[in-house]
């Protein structure tokens, strides 16, 4: 994985003391490693996404979608455009939200019957999340659950097209592949650098389709990453500014794109804080509230997004107990007065903050509300300590700290 954690040094002289702009030091130097894709970001950009597939070598690309956006009428244009390059696309669409390891199985035989070669995919995070474990299965063989943890798929995979249809999930910018395990009945994370696709086409026409609840989730989902990549331990300069920046345009822009979903300058708001939200959590990766959101997705098949609004305010609260002081930086992103008081004070305000938006897109106040018994608890949070991005949460938990966590959750 391409991410050099706090204390690496690169070279034998004597370390040094890096400031960060929000006030925070690490031992330095430091080496920072920034991976993106091109990016295509505009209001009618999905052309693009045909021009890029045939740059990038496409005759039969494989267009993976969903039901829900055949019916909006995008995948026909897109196919369209396709066409327009002298390319017939495979369209697949045999996905439910929270993508399955058997899906992403039919999806690679689909993509080896019909020799395809070049991935385009035109939905939110469950389609990017295929499309990612078909292209790794394409070049690698094997089962998608063989793959979890970091730099697993040796070979090189096809090329990636990505259309977000969603403002958060920011898999089209990311290396990060998440897939349930139906055995396990929980997620596992996949990273790797081959999984940062080669293009996104952000096209901000596309999120005024989304249902409110998929909205509402998807954009609590880019505040996660915000924040959490923000207070990662592998966190940077370059990735603090856009973590921050998705901070404050989704809690200023959220509420907005729900009361009025055509309002164009609001959408293309959260397409932009989607996007940074994404660049920033590629590469300072997450923490406990994605650890423990990908456990609950994975038992219960609830929206990721809502799960992390449920389970933020309280990781924040564990994290910032720890650590106070990076969520300074955050309470004055949110213009909030506590941000001049004393760290701590920060804390709650944030959590609180965050706690209030999320009742206000209509996010459950707990998770026994979305289903997890009392009896879950034990399973959720030794599986939630196994999952990646617990590496780089800013606070190491115990198995206790993380059953109570879930509790306090609950």
């Amino acid at each position: 994985m391409a991410v050099v954690m706090p204390g690496h040094q690169t070279t034998t002289h004597p370390p040094t003391t890096a400031i960060h702009h929000d006030g925070r030091s690490g031992a330095g130097p430091r080496l920072v490693k920034f991976h993106a894709p091109e990016i295509v970001f505009g209001e009618g950009s999905l052309v693009e996404a045909a021009h890029a597939a045939v740059r990038l070598g496409a005759l039969r690309p494989m267009l993976v979608t969903d039901p829900g956006l055949i019916e909006t009428g995008w995948v026909d244009e897109l196919r369209h455009h396709l066409r327009d390059q002298g390319v017939h696309p495979t369209v697949w669409a045999g996905l439910t939200p929270n993508p399955k390891d058997h899906e992403v199985t039919a999806g690679h035989e689909v993509y080896r019957a019909q020799g395809c070669d070049v991935l385009v995919a035109l939905g939110g995070g469950s389609v990017i999340d295929a499309a990612k474990g078909v292209a790794i299965l394409a070049a690698n063989g094997g089962s998608i659950l063989d793959y979890e943890g970091v730099d697993r798929a040796s070979l090189p995979i096809p090329p990636m097209v990505m259309v977000p249809s969603t403002s958060g999930t920011g898999a089209d910018v990311s290396q990060f592949c998440v897939v349930t395990d139906t055995t396990r009945g929980s997620k596992i994370t996949i990273i790797g650098r081959s999984l940062v696709p080669n293009l996104t086409v952000i096209d901000p026409r596309l999120l005024t389709t989304m249902p409110d609840d998929l909205n509402a989730a998807t954009g609590l989902d880019a505040l996660t990453h915000g924040i959490e990549a923000f207070v990662s331990r592998a966190h940077n300069p370059l990735t603090d500014h856009h973590a921050l920046r998705a901070v404050g345009m989704v809690t200023g822009t959220l509420v907005r794109t729900i009361d009025e979903p055509a309002h164009m300058p609001a959408r293309t708001t959260m397409a932009q804080a989607s996007l940074e939200a994404g660049l920033a959590f590629t590469n300072a990766i997450l923490g406990a509230a994605h650890a423990m959101s990908h456990q609950v997705g994975g038992l219960l098949d609830q929206p990721h997004g809502v799960i992390n609004g449920v389970v933020l305010p309280h990781v924040i609260r564990f994290n910032g107990a720890h650590d106070p002081d990076p969520f300074v930086a955050v309470a004055a992103t949110l213009g909030l007065d506590e941000a001049r008081g004393a760290a701590t004070e920060a804390v709650e305000a944030v959590a609180s903050c965050i706690d209030d938006l999320a009742r206000r897109v209509g996010v459950p106040r707990g998770l026994g509300q979305l289903g997890v018994r009392e009896e879950d608890l034990e399973r959720l949070a030794e599986g939630a300590l196994r999952d990646a991005c617990m590496s780089t949460n800013p606070r190491t938990a115990t198995r206790d700290q993380m059953i109570e966590l879930f509790r306090t959750a609950m």
